[in-house]
């Protein structure tokens, strides 16, 4: 029977009007009113149609994702979440549930609000509904995170509207606060944040940004955020950006759910927010109770932070006995607990069918009158807040045609798989289906699963498999504490920095393919890991490094030096980009950038026959060439906003392209590069060039100074256009990496300050650019914070392609928040580095797949691997 929908729906998505003009969502660049979201509700809640129907919502944090899910919520339309981005979860809960409308992120008709551009796409599979849906129903949500498992947890509108009044009450949440929203919509902590501030007439700080962000932070500040959300994980990222630093005078609790928070974290946060006039709300909850069941009220942290606290108002607990077992099992009872499952079409048509929650939590209450939770029955484990089932892991894993059974705790997932199999793709694989930390999840190859007696699986012996906290690869030292590898460590870092699975005590980081991209992320694991890098490093054996391994020993330092060269790079991309968008004026890093381009370019792409040499620079140079075209081309392919043209394709502007200045210069940087590095490469493929340069390593590049400098005083007519000659930078940073004495630096260093002034008639421009090439030469490591060295490194290694990305990226931001621009466009600098390396390291070797001739010939491939992670071996 279908009920008329203004019966049906839920209060606190159908009464937004109620709470007039205050704001309701809040983005960095818009605000919209309560009055106006209850506009586009009612506008989206038309199109879902008067006939009650099944609707799924692939979710993002997005104003249109929360319309949708308001509009659904308003008008009575059983809503299934799912997540937005996870094609695989998604199409699962479509093949089995047969929806009649299924909602995706993206443009569609224009609404009928005025305003209003566009929403998400909806699709109809049918005007009316096939299903038979039960009166009370009003939302499902997945019981294990995003994995797509059709075990839904039914939700009725009074479980949805009595769980937000519920946190409203305890949290005390009013018109005045309003919070940021650090979790997905589609996750119930998540969803229950919205809830309950949208009942309350509160504002929603909408965002997909990260904690580690530092666009989070000052969205924060802008927005006058109260409080945030967190799980255990974010907790550790909140240690990691020094969170207890930050000024945030709006801020007014935080609270903590996803998972069991380690009772040392919560004194230690409760302080500092009686400190600082903030409070910690520890909570537990479950998707069948729709949210919360207790909180522990924050004057009781420091005293008790092993508690979950108290029942929720409206909400009771008792403990039932266990056979066997000193604790009993927890039980919850109140008006937010689920109606049943569904795992088929045919439970939407189910009442209630459950009236407590067996939480399947082994539980105690002490004489405070607090719960505590000792352990758990069920096959359920927690981890940076998702539930995951690891049966339907295990269901996932047998589809792939895999046998395999998994082990876990709120820390890791371990998967034990039958056979011979890549593990480290497979726990990739798994990361990303789940949802989760790649470093959450691992893969063990075995060659039979562990049984007990009984021929069940023995899952301790599954965990067991897991590598320990201290093991290969994993460093678990503080920051600036000083620490000695293990020889694996040392393998382990090469082999993930180069992807390369087969590596002899000859090989160097040159020799297995190694450049200036992948030298600042391996150099600064490497400094970590052995506590003091050799300046040779990058040249020296992995036996040699392997064999000044000492028994590991733990120091810790504030400040520890970091590379000049990666230091610079960091810098130089900053100052970059803050001069573009006129929030500082710093010319000159650029220049040091060239410089810096020589000087890698005679550490890494030199040495070694002609041939091999030439590969090795071919693909080098395809780095920095392949991922600008792309991007240039998705710029010109995506929008006309920028006036691009395929010289810029071809990377030949700089030589054909307008006189002035226009949008297809901002690449000048980039092009001038290549031309460079493919006239060394052509020079050296000459015989009496790759002589000269082997016998004359100091004196090859300063000839190619003196060739550069005839170009820089106009005494050849060698110029590209209105870009001055640089091939002397680039020659003056490739003497400096063949320096070897003090008199050699010296006249390097006399050549530089003679050279520079005139170079560009601003007299700050060529200081900045001296006092960089004498930093490159005189000091080889710069002391800095510990905890700074993985920020410098990312931004180094990343520093061309924010280069070549920031320029699309700061117009939208630069007049209004030039700051953010800074941050976003060094975050998407970062984030196609980080995309573009994986994808172009992978494609590079499949030529390379065959093993290599062994440097010690005498040793048998086993003995040639041993020192390889479990992955690399498989």
């Amino acid at each position: 029977m279908t009920l008329p929908l203004e019966l049906t729906g839920v209060a606190l998505a159908a009464n937004l009007a109620s709470h007039g003009d205050r704001p309701a969502v809040l983005t960095g660049g818009r605000v919209l009113s309560y009055s106006d979201l209850a506009q586009r509700v009612e506008a989206f809640a038309a199109r879902l149609g008067t006939v009650r129907r099944l609707v799924v919502l692939a979710a993002d944090n997005s104003i249109e994702s929360l319309v949708a899910y308001l509009a659904a919520l308003a008008s009575g339309h059983p809503l299934i979440l799912a997540p937005a981005g996870n094609d695989a979860a998604l199409e699962s809960l479509i093949t089995s549930y047969d929806p009649d409308v299924i909602i995706r992120p993206g443009a569609s008709l224009p609404s009928t609000v005025p305003g209003h551009q566009a929403g998400p796409l909806l699709e109809e599979l049918r005007p009316g509904t096939r299903h038979e849906l039960h009166p009370d129903l009003a939302l499902m949500l997945s019981t294990s995170g995003s994995t797509g498992s059709p075990k839904l947890v039914r939700l009725s509108h009074h479980n949805v509207q009595s769980n937000a009044e519920s946190i409203a009450e305890y949290l005390n949440i009013d018109g005045g606060d309003r919070a940021m929203t650090t979790l997905p919509m589609y996750y119930c902590y998540g969803l229950s944040v919205i809830n309950s501030h949208l009942l309350r007439g509160a504002g929603i700080v909408l965002t997909e940004l990260s904690v580690v962000d530092p666009c989070f932070w000052e969205l924060f500040r802008n927005r006058r955020a109260t409080s945030f959300a967190a799980v255990p994980y974010t907790f550790e990222l909140l240690d990691r950006v020094r969170f207890t630093d930050m000024e945030l005078p709006s801020l007014r609790y935080i609270t903590q759910a996803g998972g069991r928070l380690e009772p040392e974290t919560i004194v230690r946060y409760s302080k500092e927010g009686q400190r600082n006039g903030w409070e910690l709300f520890v909570m537990y909850g479950q998707t069948e109770a729709t949210a919360r069941m207790a909180y522990l009220p924050p004057h009781l942290a420091t005293t008790f932070p092993g508690s979950i606290g108290i029942p929720v108002p409206g909400g009771n607990f008792r403990i039932e006995p266990v056979p066997g077992l000193d604790d009993g099992e927890l039980v919850y009872t109140g008006p937010n607990v689920m109606l049943g499952y569904a795992e088929s079409p045919a439970d939407l048509a189910a009442g209630r069918a459950v009236h407590e929650l067996r939480t399947g939590d082994l539980a105690r209450k002490h004489d405070s009158g607090l719960y505590e939770v000792v352990g758990r029955r069920s096959r359920f484990v927690k981890i940076v807040g998702l539930r995951i089932d690891l049966g339907q892991v295990e269901k996932t894993l047998h589809n792939l045609g895999l046998q395999a059974a998994c082990a876990g705790t709120d820390q890791r997932l371990v998967a034990a798989v039958e056979g011979n199999h890549d593990e480290r793709l497979l726990a990739k694989t798994l990361a990303q289906s789940l949802g989760l930390p790649r470093a959450a999840v691992e893969v063990r190859a075995v060659e039979r699963l562990p049984r007990l007696a009984t021929g069940k699986t023995d899952y301790p012996a599954i965990l067991g498999l897991a590598a320990p906290p201290e093991g290969p690869g994993r460093t678990t030292a503080p920051p600036g504490a000083e620490a000695t590898a293990a020889p694996e460590d040392i393998r382990r870092i090469f082999a993930e920095a180069l992807e390369v699975t087969d590596i002899d005590d000859g090989d160097t980081f040159v020799s297995l393919g190694g450049d200036s991209l992948s030298y600042v992320a391996a150099s600064v694991r490497l400094e970590k890991a052995l506590g003091h890098l050799p300046a040779d490093w990058h040249v020296t054996p992995v036996g040699n490094l392997v064999a000044k391994a000492r028994p590991a020993r733990k120091r810790r330092r504030l400040f520890a030096p970091l590379e000049t060269s990666i230091v610079l790079r960091a810098v130089a991309i900053v100052v970059i980009i803050s001069t573009h968008m006129d929030l500082i004026a710093w010319p000159g890093t650029a220049h040091i950038l060239m410089a810096l381009a020589g000087y890698n370019f005679a550490r890494f792409q030199l040495g070694g026959d002609r041939l091999p040499r030439l590969k090795r620079q071919a693909r080098s140079l395809a780095r920095v060439v392949v991922p600008t075209v792309a991007f240039i081309g998705a710029v010109m392919l995506l929008t006309d906003k920028f006036n691009y043209t395929p010289a810029n394709l071809l990377m030949l502007n700089t030589v054909i392209g307008p006189s002035g200045w226009t949008d297809a210069w901002h690449f000048w940087f980039v092009e001038v590069l290549v031309y460079v590095l493919v006239a060394m490469m052509a020079l050296l493929a000459i015989p009496w060039a790759d002589r000269a340069e082997k016998r004359f390593p100091l004196a090859f590049p300063v000839a190619l100074i003196g060739v550069g400098l005839l170009a820089r005083y106009n005494l050849v007519p060698i110029d590209i256009l209105h870009t001055r000659p640089v091939l002397w930078l680039f020659a003056l940073g490739w003497a400096l990496a063949r320096a070897r004495t003090v008199p050699q630096r010296l006249i390097l260093s006399v050549i530089a300050a003679l050279a520079l002034p005139g170079y560009f008639d601003n007299p700050w421009r060529e200081a900045t650019i001296l006092a960089g090439i004498l930093l490159l030469a005189w000091i080889p490591a710069l002391p800095l914070p510990a905890v700074l060295h993985g920020l410098f490194g990312t931004l180094a290694s990343a520093s061309l392609y924010a280069y070549v990305t920031h320029w699309v990226i700061f117009p939208d931001f630069k007049e209004h928040t030039p700051v953010l621009a800074v941050a976003l466009s060094l975050a998407v600098g970062v984030a196609y580095w980080a995309v573009s390396m994986r994808i172009m390291g992978r494609v590079l070797r499949l030529g390379t797949a065959a093993p290599r001739k062994p440097v010690n010939s005498g040793r048998t491939k086993d003995k040639k691997r041993e020192g390889l992670p479990p992955a690399a071996r498989a």
